[in-house]
């Protein structure tokens, strides 16, 4: 069993909590997830399967999209409503005022990483040191808001939609918002809407997995190894090339002459799949499709990133 299933992550659970009912349910030897929520969140969490753990590495990079809602006035050290409060006061701001705020946190910007997260310094995670009462400084990390829309405003509460770049903390970008307007914030609830190009409708309760008939009755909640990678253009190989790439053989020019090539730029990124439709390996062009017809036969056309085993 390969493949990836979306999983509606509920609240109090890690993500490899979450990582680990998926693997025990279905009984198989490795899972792994593409982008990690706080405990505290809920929504659409990637969980990948034995031979498509290897895709973690691309599926981590895409956008996210969470609707989330924050509390005005209270500030606590973990930037969230589960932390210690270290101070509360009653939010004085209109609903002008805060739509002023969060305009400027739109676009790429730097932003600080909470001291409680899973981020490593010094190969320990930054909770750890938090909690031994270490103060370490980690150098801000660089994201990119997308859209951030007010959906509405009952003092103390905030509720937000926002789309962001992989890496985006939406505890610092609340707790960022209290600061500008003065009265200081922490996140209140987040569910993440959409990873990617996964969505809530996408997303399975993970209370379904312990229905023993569900599970045995197929795998038609496992979205494929290629289905999971819609966005890269797609080359069909012959059984030859297939065997080739599998034996750690890099595509070249005289391989792919015959083969029906879509249209792409020097530097994006491809899937090579099976004439059955199985994802056979990731790459990254080192040409664009003008420029194969004039190659000679032994150049090689792509770097190879990821080799996968059948999906059977």
């Amino acid at each position: 069993m390969n493949g990836v299933i979306i999983i509606d992550k509920p609240a109090g659970m890690t993500s490899r909590d979450v990582v680990d009912v998926v693997q025990k349910r279905l009984g198989v030897k490795k899972a792994g997830h593409a982008g990690t929520l706080d405990p505290l969140a809920t929504g659409v969490l990637v969980v990948c399967i034995n031979e498509a753990t290897k895709l973690v590495q691309f599926l981590s990079q895409d956008h996210k999209e969470y609707e989330g809602t924050m509390i005005l006035g209270l500030r606590t050290d973990t930037w969230d409503r589960e932390g210690k409060s270290l101070a509360q006061e009653e939010p004085r701001v209109d609903e002008s005022e805060i739509q002023e705020a969060i305009r400027a946190f739109r676009g790429k910007r730097t932003q600080a990483v909470p001291a409680y997260s899973a981020v490593k310094y010094r190969g320990k995670p930054l909770y750890k040191w938090a909690r031994q009462g270490a103060q370490v400084e980690v150098p801000a990390r660089a994201v990119e808001i997308h859209r951030l829309d007010l959906i509405g405003v009952d003092l103390p509460y905030v509720t937000f939609n926002v789309s962001c770049s992989k890496g985006t903390y939406i505890r610092s970008l609340c707790h960022e918002i209290g600061e500008v307007i003065g009265c200081g914030a922490c996140l209140w609830s987040l569910r993440r809407t959409r990873s990617g190009t996964f969505s809530l409708q996408n997303a399975l309760p993970l209370e379904v997995l312990d229905d023993a008939d569900f599970v045995a009755s197929g795998r038609d909640f496992l979205i494929s190894m290629a289905d999971a990678l819609p966005l890269l253009q797609s080359i069909e190989i012959d059984q030859f090339i297939e065997e080739g790439l599998r034996l750690g053989r890099q595509p070249s020019a005289g391989n792919l002459k015959n083969i029906h090539m879509p249209l792409f730029a020097k530097g994006d990124v491809i899937k090579f799949v099976a004439a059955g439709g199985g994802l056979v390996a990731v790459a990254e062009t080192l040409y664009g499709t003008d420029d194969l017809a004039s190659l000679p036969p032994g150049s090689q056309v792509a770097r190879v990133l990821r080799v996968f085993g059948t999906e059977n």
